[in-house]
């Protein structure tokens, strides 16, 4: 794309552009938490379904050398290593764009050092060329005992450092840290930098500086790194013991525990004493199954009206067979889609995602935590931790009377299950074998199926109308009032119409010079729209 406006070539489209995608350039001297923190960011940001993908430069490097000596190689003045670290840095960036332009990313995260103002201007540079918004998370850190927890945590694993003992991989690292502090020029929110977006992360979340937030993205950006800390916890999930409702087969509902619910609630409670959980925080739902079983605990307790199961809207209290043989197409449609489908009346499993960020907010935050749930909300809460597709999220097992314990680790999250022997009834359903083209939109209701874009349509038809899967010929364009004064063809000689492809939908792009508008409409879905708008 064009990086100037026609109108003001010196204005890049990024900066009046709500959309445009954004890269997130991580800074800093190694060993401070910035490839932690990328991956995190990168893990949540899908998890709310925002395409990203991290870029991280040592993968890079290590192509291009294939086997690393010593620190010598990051020595400033080691002209030859400098190229090629330069060179990486081109092939990364390029990389980046590909993903952002061709592959449907919205957010490419550029996980290297990037300690220099040269190597910054490269970046600014390139983010201009190509109309991208920029980010920048720097990490600061002074304390002795967190780089060197750092360094024995990641970097004696590190493909750099194959067979090497601790001592010997320590320090050639400290010394590799000490070639990049002769170069760094950390980010000046006074003078040089302050025109920038940035979060300055000071000594792992101690403080904070935040400087010229431009956008939605960029402010959820900042606030989970603000949410995140590094000290060990772990998070217990469970479900409630068996309720009666799930001994009949029935979803949702309000229903108390079974007898075999009850024997699991006991079980529970002698598995919090028998690992010494006495810092430990419960919280639950706010509905009789989840409370009913921590009561058993005899601890303190907390209720989230957020944690409750999802909403299955008319479908409550139904088994799933009464469902299909009730809302045939309702049961279809859920199997051909079931993260975007919502019940009617109801939530999909994307609803509930975003209505349990403020849990995964507080829990990242917290010591050790046991979450009571249910089964739909297990499912979301282990896809964040466990870095799982939206496809794959709705069909995550989470049997009943079964504990998982979660403990994060350098980049990633270690899993331990335990089974805490109480016969319960199995409530999983395996996703469908045969995979039937789904149906665009649903009979006889305001809301349209959601597909895999995301974003909410208007219907293509009246309530009622005969359901159009597809446009098979663009419309035309809206009709358009002109004032008296304009003289119509006078007006429509500024107007300049141009035709292209996006993401394989036609869109008729208009540019009005007089007023320097910019209007497109997507034909595939009959809407007025911007052009640099994600939406098509």
């Amino acid at each position: 794309p064009s990086v100037s406006s026609p109108f003001f070539p010196d204005l890049s489209w990024a900066s009046y552009m709500t959309y445009s995608p954004t890269v997130i350039v991580m800074i800093g001297l190694p060993a401070r938490g910035k490839t932690y923190m990328a991956k995190k960011l990168t893990r949540y940001l899908n998890w709310i379904g925002v395409p990203t993908k991290v870029f991280n430069l040592g993968v890079y490097r290590r192509e291009a050398v294939k086997a690393y000596k010593s620190y010598d190689f990051f020595r400033h003045d080691n002209k030859e290593a400098m190229e090629i670290r330069k060179n990486c840095a081109l092939v990364a960036l390029q990389d980046v764009k590909g993903y952002l332009n061709e592959e449907g990313g919205q957010i490419a995260v550029f996980d290297a050092t990037n300690t220099t103002r040269e190597r910054r201007e490269l970046i600014l540079n390139f983010a201009k060329d190509n109309a991208y918004k920029l980010f920048f998370v720097e990490s600061i850190c002074d304390d002795p005992d967190v780089i060197a927890t750092n360094i024995l945590d990641v970097k004696v694993s590190s493909p750099d450092y194959p067979e090497r003992d601790r001592e010997s991989v320590m320090e050639d690292f400290l010394k590799r840290i000490e070639c990049y502090k002769v170069t760094y020029q950390p980010l000046d929110p006074d003078r040089h930098d302050k025109n920038l977006s940035f979060i300055q992360v000071i000594n792992v979340g101690r403080r904070f500086l935040v400087n010229r937030v431009q956008d939605y993205i960029q402010s959820k950006i900042v606030y989970y790194l603000m949410n995140i800390h590094v000290q060990s916890h772990s998070i217990y999930l469970c479900r409630h013991g068996e309720s009666h409702h799930n001994v009949e087969g029935q979803i949702g509902g309000d229903a108390e525990l079974s007898e075999r619910g009850k024997w699991f609630a006991a079980a529970l409670k002698e598995f919090v004493e028998e690992h010494h959980l006495s810092d430990l925080k419960v919280w639950t739902s706010q509905l009789r199954r989840t409370i009913q079983t921590a009561e058993e605990l005899g601890v303190p307790y907390e209720q989230w009206k957020i944690l409750n199961e999802i909403d299955a809207g008319v479908c409550e209290e139904m088994t799933y067979k009464t469902i299909e043989e009730k809302f045939p197409e309702e049961f279809a449609m859920r199997d051909q889609d079931k993260y975007h489908y919502r019940y009617p009346g109801g939530e999909s499993y994307q609803d509930l995602v975003q209505r349990l960020e403020p849990v995964i907010m507080e829990l990242e935050r917290q010591g050790n935590v046991l979450v009571i749930c249910h089964q739909a909300v297990m499912r979301c809460l282990l896809a964040y931790f466990l870095d799982k597709s939206a496809d794959d999220l709705p069909y995550l097992k989470c049997p009943l009377h079964t504990v998982l314990k979660l403990t994060p680790v350098a980049y990633g999250c270690k899993v331990d299950m335990f089974d805490l022997k109480v016969e319960a009834v199995n409530t999983h359903r395996d996703r469908p074998l045969v995979n039937v083209p789904p149906a665009v939109l649903r009979r006889n209701s305001f809301t349209p199926l959601s597909s895999q874009d995301q974003i909410k349509r208007p219907r293509l038809y009246s309530v009622g109308n005969p359901s159009q899967a597809i446009v098979s010929q663009a419309p035309t364009l809206p009709s358009m009032q002109f004032s008296e004064a304009s003289e119509g063809a006078e007006l429509l000689e500024n107007w300049a119409v141009i035709h292209l492809r996006y993401k394989m939908e036609q869109v008729n792009v208009i540019f009005n010079s007089e007023n320097l508008s910019i209007i497109s409409y997507c034909s595939t879905h009959a809407i007025i729209c911007c052009i640099r708008c994600r939406r098509c």
